[in-house]
């Protein structure tokens, strides 16, 4: 009996490893990009996207798996979202980190203003002669298909523009080299945000070996020489995400208490108003957490139109009054409705997915009142 029970575990374990054996002999194909040479078009409407290469073939490298996060529970007690909130509330749960609160937000504010660590606003019209923003949103547009290709988190993707836009604030480039600055940013952003990142042969495979794997390393040492080795600034994803601390996690919960919609689905449709805000090169002037508010005060409105969006709990959490949030807020209902960058698709086709909720197919009113921008007193 026990033989018998032993050849029943070698047969199953052969099984298994034959199972184990094709798998492998069947690596995952990869889109490879080539963005080629760009159009010098205005800066208002987009003619085309980048034509994606129809056969596949293996990277050198592997694409990475995302580690996925056990959502933290979405529910408070004594949260009053139109009243003044306690910010500093303790709770039993450590991740809240509750008498550090006030001291993380005050610390990420001081990140976000700190010169060495946003660009300029108007680098494109100052810097330079031969990159338009219909280029950069073209870039933005090809690096969200990338950051899917190879599962990245987006956190890797927020890191890579913020590299590219600060890059471009001090640097003359030509149009030639925009790709190359994008693959080598993302090189640089996945290597301090992933845990596996890709190497270097997989950007120059998805660029259908535009570049060297030489010009990639050069590209990707100029970056890191002109931001200085400044790699850790904050972004639009750091004031959304709700595991960050005890303060976004409360930010984005009181967001949600009054809303009967799914959890899941504010948080989504969040997610995608801010990729979108990645497009526009209208959006590079404000501070991560100002886009961070605005976004939740564009999702609560798309949700239910009919009730105003921003209260004064949300005020006082973000320190942002309705009129600060107004013309970016303006910009990305007009990103929404693909009044502008219509023709960028790829983060639109990323949120059309169930995974996400289908939130890019969600419907919204073409026009926000302009009561809703009127200050709350708190």
């Amino acid at each position: 009996m026990a033989d018998q029970e032993n050849c029943v575990r070698l047969t199953r374990a052969a099984r298994k490893r034959a199972a184990l054996g094709n798998a492998e002999e069947q690596p995952p194909s990869k889109k490879r990009v080539v963005l080629g040479e760009l159009p010098n078009l205005s800066n208002v409407v987009v003619s085309k996207n980048p034509s994606l290469k129809s056969e596949p073939q293996k990277p050198k490298g592997k694409a990475k798996k995302k580690v996925k996060k056990a959502l933290l529970p979405t529910t408070t007690k004594n949260d009053d979202v139109e009243g003044k909130v306690d910010i500093d509330a303790k709770s039993d749960d450590p991740q809240m980190c509750g008498p550090y609160v006030s001291d993380i937000y005050e610390y990420l504010h001081t990140m976000e203003v700190d010169p060495k660590r946003i660009p300029l606003p108007d680098y494109i019209e100052k810097v330079q002669k031969d990159v338009s923003a219909n280029m950069r949103g073209i870039l933005v547009d090809w690096l969200v298909e990338v950051a899917e290709e190879y599962k990245l988190v987006s956190d890797t993707l927020y890191l890579t523009i913020s590299y590219i836009d600060r890059f471009l604030s001090s640097n003359v480039l030509n149009r030639q080299k925009l790709q190359l600055l994008g693959v080598s940013s993302m090189l640089i952003a996945s290597k301090y945000e992933e845990i596996s990142p890709p190497n270097v042969e997989d950007f120059c495979y998805i660029t259908d070996n535009t570049y060297t794997k030489d010009e990639v390393v050069k590209m990707e040492a100029d970056t890191l020489k002109a931001l200085k080795f400044e790699l850790g600034n904050p972004t639009i994803k750091t004031f959304l995400r709700q595991e960050q601390s005890y303060f976004l996690l409360r930010f984005t919960r009181v967001a949600q208490e009054d809303y009967k919609a799914s959890n899941l689905q504010l948080e989504f449709l969040g997610y995608y108003l801010a990729e979108l805000s990645l497009l526009d090169y209208a959006c590079v002037k404000f501070l991560p957490s100002l886009v961070a508010a605005s976004v939740i005060f564009l999702a609560r409105f798309i949700i239910r139109p009919t009730r105003h969006p921003w209260s004064s709990g949300l005020q006082q959490y973000t320190s942002y009054k309705p009129s600060d949030l107004r013309e970016c807020v303006l910009i990305i209902h007009d990103l929404y409705l693909s009044r502008r960058g219509g023709s960028l698709l790829a983060v639109r086709e990323k949120y059309k997915q169930h995974k996400f909720k289908c939130v890019a197919t969600l419907p919204s009113s073409p026009e926000i009142p302009v009561s809703y921008f009127e200050d709350i007193e708190v």
